[in-house]
């Protein structure tokens, strides 16, 4: 968990956040438009200073809501407000001053750099664009980041292909923080570097929040770098969020099954530990976006999944005992001493799919 102390003060809020994608043909020879329904009806805070965590399988949604977030894409449907004011799906021109307060972190550090331009030039990008630097000012602010994020400044005129993996997303870490922002998107900035590397870029990161009063949306499939640098912890599922959490309540008592089968999942280094813990296989694939179960999405794969299940949407929040900050998006909430080690039943998925449907 990082040192970060946050005032609970909200900097951004997502609101029944969607974003669709038409499925080209679909409405052809007068079939209906079909729709891959990547996030559908996202509500999320971020908090001043914090650093919050978004985890989930691949496909979930996670990238597509951070690029919602930074208006990167427009938003199908729902609100996303930066301290107060509206920026859903605002023009170029009006999003421009908002660009200044957020920026983001790719995940390809080699990706996301032109490898035909030089490092300096590049890092040098937003304070051309805003206009706030020119000349021996500008050359003297890059060299000035380049040594913040532990870069030689003296390598201002080197190529991106001159540099380590590590060294390009220092690069991409430089770029982000050239304007000072409120708020970075990490969008999983260590998933392709050496585990040695990754610990460096993490505590970079953490480094720089204590120190510019940064807020972060973390998004990874590393369960254990999540619990490492995060505050609170978001898991999403098919375009939904299933569960929010305190890092500490998350770890310890996860409340939804789908966070249960996820951290059952993530490695141990105590074998010991590793053999007490109950392994929860999770039956079949993720159901496709583009045609998501009625209900709640997680209902067949889940093993405490019941009729109610397959047609009525779970509210996300706080159940039975479990503090505020703790919200789930679960009918029946996994209890101490739950078995959750089989997988449904065909019989029960099709139970509960043919209640769902006659609902």
């Amino acid at each position: 968990m990082t040192t970060s102390t946050f005032t609970g003060e909200v900097l951004m809020r997502a609101e029944g956040v969607q974003k669709y994608f038409p499925i080209r043909g679909s409405a052809l020879f007068g079939g209906s438009k079909a729709e891959v329904k990547a996030v559908d009806g996202v509500d999320l805070e971020l908090r001043r200073g914090e650093t919050l965590g978004l985890v989930g399988e691949t496909g979930c949604g996670k990238s597509t809501l951070a690029r919602c977030l930074l208006g990167l894409q427009p938003a199908t449907g729902g609100r996303i407000f930066f301290e107060d004011d509206d920026i859903t799906n605002l023009s170029r021109s009006d999003m421009r001053p908002f660009r200044r307060e957020m920026q983001m972190v790719f995940q390809d550090p080699m990706g996301s750099l032109n490898p035909r331009r030089r490092v300096g030039s590049i890092i040098a990008d937003p304070l051309k664009i805003h206009g706030l630097a020119v000349g021996r000012e500008l050359k003297r602010q890059v060299q000035g980041l380049m040594e913040l994020v532990g870069l030689n400044p003296e390598h201002y005129n080197r190529f991106p292909m001159e540099f380590s993996g590590g060294q390009r997303q220092r690069i991409g870490v430089a770029r982000a923080l050239a304007l000072r922002p409120k708020l970075i998107i990490c969008d999983e900035p260590v998933s392709a570097l050496d585990v040695s590397i990754q610990a460096q870029i993490l505590n970079l990161l953490t480094s720089l929040q204590r120190n510019f009063g940064l807020t972060y949306l973390f998004i990874s499939h590393d369960l254990s770098v999540v619990e490492h640098i995060s505050d609170r912890v978001a898991v999403m599922y098919l375009g939904r969020i299933a569960e929010v959490a305190d890092v500490k309540d998350l770890y310890n008592r996860p409340r939804h099954p789908y966070t249960a089968a996820l951290l059952s999942a993530a490695p141990v280094a105590d074998p010991r530990s590793a053999d007490r813990r109950q392994r929860i296989i999770l039956g079949g694939d993720p159901p496709s976006p583009a045609h998501p179960p009625a209900g709640c999405r997680f209902h067949p794969r889940c093993p405490k999944a019941q009729s109610i299940c397959a047609h009525e949407v779970p509210a996300l929040v706080a159940r039975d005992d479990d503090p505020p900050s703790h919200r789930t998006a679960c009918h029946f909430p996994v209890e101490p001493g739950d078995d959750l080690t089989h997988t449904p039943s065909s019989e029960q998925v099709e139970d509960a799919t043919a209640a769902g449907a006659m609902s």
